[in-house]
């Protein structure tokens, strides 16, 4: 199944698969992960689901809460258009993306 990713920073390419085994890791040295610089001209492309509204915006605009569970999982930013508050769920592969592109988090935790 070709699938899609829903939210993609602007200009995003994917890396190539490793040899044999179709899977397209972050920068990897022998050492394991080596993280990347983020440039200061990183933006994200959203939508508002209240005027339709379809926008980039920069790292600064948005924020990620990881909580518990995909319920607690979201992403947040204010519509350029109309002023909305916009809330939407982030699965893995947003998670990646916006930690990826200097995007503020917050981790949720609960009360025991």
């Amino acid at each position: 199944m070709n699938r899609t990713p829903l939210f993609r920073a602007a200009g995003e390419t994917r890396p190539e698969a490793l040899p044999g085994t179709g899977i397209r890791p972050a920068h990897r040295s022998a050492a394991g992960p080596v993280p990347v610089p983020v440039p200061a001209t990183v933006r994200f492309r959203a939508a508002c689901p209240d005027c339709r509204g379809r926008f980039e915006l920069a790292a600064a605009a948005l924020r990620l809460a990881i909580g518990a569970t995909r319920r607690t999982t979201f992403y947040t930013f204010t519509c350029p258009e109309c002023g909305a508050s916009v809330r939407k769920p982030a699965g893995e592969r947003i998670i990646e993306l916006l930690t990826g592109g200097g995007v503020r988090t917050l981790r949720l935790h609960t009360a025991l």
